[in-house]
């Protein structure tokens, strides 16, 4: 994969509809890639069956269209890259930098980081339920965008899971599989994946060693009023279509951007054009402007 300009993506999981948090992100991702001149993928990240909805995917599709965010190329559908993960866990398994575990729930329950049980192999007659990466040590860090600079000290994450004893594939393994098959080089998403960056980047660095490093940006977090996540678990009220201009200007508003308070922007939004909001708001798109704690939202 050539890495050429600014490649990002938006990757929901069609677990239900979108809400004002997960339009915060896709508004935040769009910009900063159009204000880039770059590429915005749209990636669905359907690989929890038991999770999903039915009709989600495509009710996300529609909805991203209606608020303006057109994305570029096919949208990628983590169901149909089994064979791609398949052949990450192969590597890893090739290199020693991953390896069978035959631990149950039972077993680690606990314990907070994973004590490394199978990390030199299984006992005669065990058979593996899951699979782990096995972690490096020492101090790593980076440097991000919103929330400045981060570290984290490998032996504290442990050794997490990459394909699950439900078989299943991981969250950490697809994703960093899938934004190197992308060419991504550009990450904008919520401050509640801030915990997953030190895994991808490690899974990045032993699956790609020759893929350029990831700018990250992590945003803040919506918070209802009991200072919850503003996500579907918390009954999160959906986006509305008909509403799209106002909710388009109220995410600008939340993510600290000038355009937001325009005369021209407010006319636009009055006029429900939400092409000419988006088109002001790339324009004038500052992340530096973001701000990095939790912003309390009735959305």
């Amino acid at each position: 994969m050539e890495y050429a300009g600014y490649v990002g993506r938006f990757a929901p999981s069609p677990t239900g509809r979108l809400h004002m948090g997960s339009m915060l992100s896709a508004v935040a991702s769009w910009c900063d890639a159009r204000h880039a001149g770059g590429t915005w993928y749209v990636r669905m990240e359907d690989l929890d069956p038991p999770r999903e909805v039915a009709g989600a995917a495509s009710d996300i599709l529609r909805t991203l269209d209606a608020f303006g965010l057109h994305w570029d190329g096919p949208v990628m559908y983590q169901s149909g890259r089994h064979e791609a993960y398949a052949e990450a866990l192969s590597q890893l398994l090739d290199e020693g930098r991953a390896f069978g575990c035959a631990c149950t729930r039972k077993l680690l329950a606990g314990a907070t980081v994973y004590p490394g049980h199978c990390r030199s192999g299984l006992r005669a007659g065990q058979t593996p339920r899951s699979y782990r990466y096995g972690m490096s040590s020492g101090v790593h860090g980076w440097q991000d965008a919103v929330q400045g600079g981060q570290s984290f000290v490998a032996e504290e994450l442990g050794d997490f899971v990459i394909k699950r004893a439900d078989g299943h594939w991981a969250y950490q393994l697809a994703v960093v599989v899938d934004d190197v098959a992308q060419g991504i080089n550009a990450v904008v998403r919520g401050a509640d994946l801030l915990d997953s960056t030190p895994r991808q980047i490690a899974l990045r660095q032993a699956l790609a060693p020759a893929a350029p490093a990831i700018s990250w940006a992590h945003l803040p977090i919506l918070v209802n009023a009991d200072g919850q996540k503003l996500s579907k678990q918390t009954l999160a009220t959906p986006v509305e279509a008909d509403k799209a201009p106002d909710i388009l200007v109220a995410c600008l508003s939340l993510l600290g951007q000038r355009c937001a308070h325009e005369e021209k922007v407010l006319e636009m939004m009055q006029g429900g054009d939400v092409t000419g909001i988006l088109a002001a708001a790339a324009q004038g798109w500052e992340m530096a402007r973001v701000p990095a704690a939790p912003i309390h939202s009735q959305g």
